[in-house]
């Protein structure tokens, strides 16, 4: 498997996972502060492709958005995303690119360090979002990557 593949992969895993998040969010009634969690997560993988596309930042790194608003996002951001990497060779993510930060402070990184960036941000707040509803007594979606590879969702 090429880099550019495993990239893919790793895409797959998120979307994947995001969708089991947001099942979980509908089923257990969608509290703020989950929903918080999965805006962002979603505003800011747009944000990172806007970035690589060279294209303008749509949406606040922290937007509020409602369940259906994140359920319509992330259909949309993973055949966007499918797009983008389908574009990409192995070749094409070691190269770097230069874009702005939030603050406004610009940052040159490797296409294949954004990418991995996107796909662990997303876990990291997925798993905030787990830890959330643990607390309130809730079963969070179970989104570990090798139960997706288990499940076939992922291949």
């Amino acid at each position: 498997m090429n880099l550019a593949d495993y990239l893919r992969r790793q895409f797959d895993y998120d979307e994947w996972a995001n969708r089991e998040v947001l099942a979980a969010i509908r089923a257990t009634g969608a509290d703020e502060r989950s929903l918080k969690l999965m805006a962002h997560i979603l505003s800011a993988e747009r944000l990172w492709l806007e970035r690589l596309k060279h294209q303008p930042q749509t949406s606040p790194v922290w937007p509020k958005g409602d369940l259906a608003e994140c359920e319509a996002q992330a259909a949309e951001l993973a055949r966007l995303w499918r797009e983008f990497l389908d574009l990409i060779t192995a070749g094409d993510v070691a190269q770097s690119i230069s874009y702005k930060n939030s603050k406004g402070e610009v940052w040159t990184n490797a296409i294949v360090d954004i990418l991995t960036h996107v796909v662990i941000h997303s876990a990291y707040h997925r798993g905030q979002i787990a830890s959330h509803m643990r607390a309130l007594g809730q079963t969070p979606a179970y989104t570990d990557f090798i139960h997706s590879v288990r499940q076939g969702s992922v291949k």
